[in-house]
């Protein structure tokens, strides 16, 4: 049977396209990996090319940050299992946590802090602003107390915001706090300061490019450390039996082999083309599409274009998302994703990441937005 939606136009800020070369690979035939010693040696394969996306092999880093090479794992679940794991596994009864937010992803940390007995400390801006290092650093003055770990998020997929995290993670390690960094909508679509980062999160449905399925995280030594000495209540959440489990050929559950092998696909895919070219590609599609909304007399969502991510653009639209939403669906099989939370209705966002960061793709959504506004 004919699926009517094949030529739909999918510019959701994830999941995104999966393009052919990763659906062929997902349709291989593939191991048992519990038994089959080819499977993990592929597995190492793979995480050592996504250690080179996350930047964490050292490259066009500065001799300090290259000194320590973040282990790479990947877990067998949707991009939330990181977020959730890497609380799981730092925080126990008691722990102190600053939650950095400006969005519902940074305030949505302090939810899993509180459901693991940490005491969740939320240093908040405005959902239109960026994090700073002079407001984290009033509030880490004001406290009462220090803190153990700090949690923040890269890009705020549901407001298109990208923070600029280097000044606050360095603050932060001066104080020897752990650092937990969102970049879930970021990685591999733009740089990310993993070498800063203790605990830094991506998944595959978003610049990857690869079906829903896979949480990757980039955790330092002094992650490991605590991991390792936190009495972690979660089994499928727990991070610490995987900082061997590919060198022990043993994980603590069955692999979603179909779901690796197209991200393994998705990885050459972005290493054949190049790390500064992919980030160029992501930065000139969002410009445009950035060029295009103010030809519509739209704004972005946050406060100055300097803060909007390249790879996800929230506009304004007040009380019209939705009706802007099925218009763009029905009259033009183009699919754009409404804000959430408070701003479900009021923010209309287009998603250029991964293989939809290309100018044709944002001219041919752009056309259609301009049709249904008229």
């Amino acid at each position: 049977m004919t699926d009517p939606t094949a030529d739909r136009l999918r510019m959701t800020p994830g999941p995104t396209e999966v393009p052919g070369a990763v659906r062929q690979r997902m349709a291989q035939p593939t191991p048992n990996p519990d038994v089959e010693p080819e499977f993990f040696a592929f597995y190492r394969e793979l995480t050592d090319k996504l250690a080179t996306i996350y930047r964490s092999d050292g490259h066009d880093r500065s001799a300090t940050e290259s000194n320590e090479r973040r282990d790479v794992v990947v877990l067998g679940g949707e991009g939330i299992l990181g977020l959730e794991a890497a609380v799981a596994s730092l925080v126990e009864s008691g722990d102190r946590v600053l939650c950095l937010s400006n969005g519902l992803y940074g305030e949505g940390f302090a939810d899993f802090v509180e459901q693991y007995g940490g005491e969740a400390a939320v240093c908040d801006v405005p959902w239109d602003e960026t994090l700073d290092r002079e407001t984290v650093t009033a509030f880490l003055d004001d406290a009462d107390g220090p803190f153990d770990v700090a949690t923040m998020v890269h890009c705020e997929t549901p407001t298109g915001t990208l923070n600029d995290l280097e000044p606050i993670l360095d603050l932060l390690d001066d104080r020897d706090v752990v650092t937990v960094v969102d970049a879930v909508s970021s990685l591999g679509g733009t740089p990310v300061p993993t070498g800063k980062i203790d605990v830094c999160l991506g998944a595959s449905q978003k610049c990857f490019s690869t079906p829903p399925g896979l949480a990757t995280c980039a955790i330092s030594d002094r992650a490991w450390n605590r991991i390792e000495s936190v009495e972690t209540r979660s089994f499928y959440a727990d991070l610490e039996p995987w900082r061997t489990a590919a060198d022990d050929e043993w994980f603590p559950y069955t692999h979603l082999t179909a779901n690796l092998y197209g991200l393994d696909a998705a990885v050459d895919l972005l290493l054949e083309e190049g790390l500064e070219a992919v980030f160029d590609r992501h930065e000139t599609a969002a410009q445009r599409c950035r060029e295009r909304a103010a030809d519509l007399g739209l704004d972005t969502y946050p406060t100055t274009e300097d803060d909007s991510s390249p790879t996800v653009t929230a506009v304004s639209v007040d009380d019209r998302a939705g009706e802007l939403q099925r218009a763009m669906r029905e009259e033009h099989d183009v699919v754009l994703a409404t804000g959430l939370g408070d701003l479900e209705d009021d923010v209309l966002r287009i998603g250029h990441m991964g293989h939809n960061a290309r100018v044709d793709r944002v001219e041919q959504t752009m056309d259609a937005l301009a049709a249904v506004l008229d």
